[in-house]
């Protein structure tokens, strides 16, 4: 099979450990990246705009979330698919799954465009967003979502090239995106003062310089999976195969977002100092555990690579060190921020109230890192062996259900923002604990 050699990592073999490693740090420094888009954002929104403008975009994230989730979960259905045909060296089913994909992407994010931008103000209404914030969380909203097809064909994009085994290129166009928004935050806000607005607008355009790259390499490849434009279309195999395993994890991720808007919308309660400094933790949360959530994402494609090429003897071996080194990486990251939460909260705003809120959740919430990179990393595997079910329930019965009841019952008895923050420790106990009894006392791996 051929393909671009020098971008590519051998996952069905070589060192386990070696290869994961070589795997998941580009996949890391993207997620970084990635983040870094809304950090950005957060962080020159709140210094030249204000804590009203950061509560803004604090309050829209949550349920940006909720309506591009459940794609997303979709999306690496589609990569674990097209990760076995890769493995099994079944050239014309990874053509098949790659065009289907990205016909299923085009038509995906017509819908999400027009579901953001109607449902935008309605959304944030039943949220309880205070006034004071309201007009300029549509006005971002709707203008993230005038761009979203950006966003989700990036991520179908990057998706096929990390079920091939090629996480750097993704890596390489989220650089030059990155800095395309830092650049255009400033000139947008600092310079010509369009406020809310212009960092959206540099966020749409970042983020379809990144798509643009992306698919002009697609196309441009002389491998198996080249996107060939009159090859687009729906093949109802491969559409199955990637619903089934994706359509869980999409459900899963939706409903969990459902719950975190829920969070939200009781953090909103709280006034706008809340809402600002929460927000700005959950910017720097998104850094802390993409170590966890990028050795997730690599023991996906190692799992089906090698369940494709029938490994079984490496499946376990790679199961075994990335849930250590997920779990690992994210305590440790952990440490750093519960010692320095209000220096890192500070970086977005610097009114002491704020600063309060959002230390006070760092330092309740990261002492269980270890635990929600461990349910990811359980998810990962199971997911790249087809069995995303037994995620999806688990993290819906516990991130979910359990999140929403226990703050519903516990608030009415104590008003205090902190059962807001015990929430996550609470409920990614509940699911590490089963996951882990899962994968060591059920058989989930397939029969050679």
């Amino acid at each position: 099979m051929s393909s671009d050699s020098k971008n590519q990592v051998s996952l069905t073999e070589g060192p386990i450990w070696k290869q994961i490693i070589l795997f998941t740090i580009p996949l890391l420094l993207g997620n970084i990246f990635q983040q870094m888009y809304n950090a950005a954002d957060s962080i020159i929104v709140g210094n030249y705009l204000g804590s009203s403008a950061l509560a803004a975009v604090g309050s829209s994230s949550s349920v940006i979330n909720l309506l591009v989730s459940a794609f997303m979960g979709i999306s690496v259905g589609a990569g674990v698919v097209i990760s076995k045909f890769y493995g099994a060296k079944d050239e014309e089913g990874v053509e098949r799954a790659v065009h289907t994909m990205v016909t299923f992407g085009i038509i995906g994010s017509i819908v999400l465009t027009v579901l953001g931008i109607v449902l935008s103000p309605y959304i944030l209404v039943w949220m309880g967003t205070p006034d004071s914030v309201m007009q300029n969380s549509v006005l971002y909203f709707r203008i993230f979502f005038a761009g979203i097809a950006s966003t989700v064909m990036y991520n179908i994009g990057s998706g096929i090239f990390r079920a091939v085994g090629d996480s750097k290129r993704p890596l390489y166009y989220l650089i030059i995106s990155t800095i395309i928004n830092v650049i255009l935050d400033l000139i947008f806000i600092a310079i010509f003062h369009w406020g809310i607005a212009g960092a959206a607008i540099a966020t749409v355009i970042a983020q379809t310089v990144s798509c643009i790259l992306t698919y002009y390499n697609l196309i441009s490849e002389t491998s198996a999976y080249q996107l060939k434009l009159q090859k687009l279309r729906i093949h109802r195999f491969e559409l199955k195969q990637i619903i089934r395993i994706g359509l869980p994890g999409g459900l899963q991720n939706s409903i969990v977002s459902l719950s975190n808007v829920i969070v939200q919308s009781n953090i909103n309660s709280f006034g706008e100092l809340a809402i600002a400094g929460c927000g700005a933790y959950w910017k720097i949360d998104g850094f802390a555990l993409l170590p966890a959530s990028s050795f997730a994402l690599a023991v996906t494609t190692f799992v089906s690579q090698n369940i494709g090429a029938r490994k079984l003897d490496r499946v376990k071996k790679g199961t075994t060190f990335s849930l250590f080194a997920g779990m690992i990486t994210a305590e440790v990251i952990g440490v750093v921020i519960f010692i320095f939460a209000p220096y890192l909260i500070a970086l977005f705003n610097r009114d002491p109230e704020v600063i309060a809120y959002g230390s006070e959740m760092a330092r309740n919430v990261v002492p269980a890192y270890f635990l929600v990179a461990l349910s990811h990393g359980i998810a990962g595997v199971l997911r790249g062996a087809g069995k995303s079910v037994v995620p999806m329930i688990t993290m819906i019965c516990f991130w979910c259900i359990l999140r929403v009841i226990y703050m519903t019952v516990a608030l009415r008895l104590v008003n205090d923002i902190h059962i807001v923050y015990w929430a996550y420790p609470i409920t990614w106990t509940c699911s590490a604990i089963v996951l882990l009894i899962y994968l060591k006392k059920v058989k989930w791996m397939p029969v050679l």
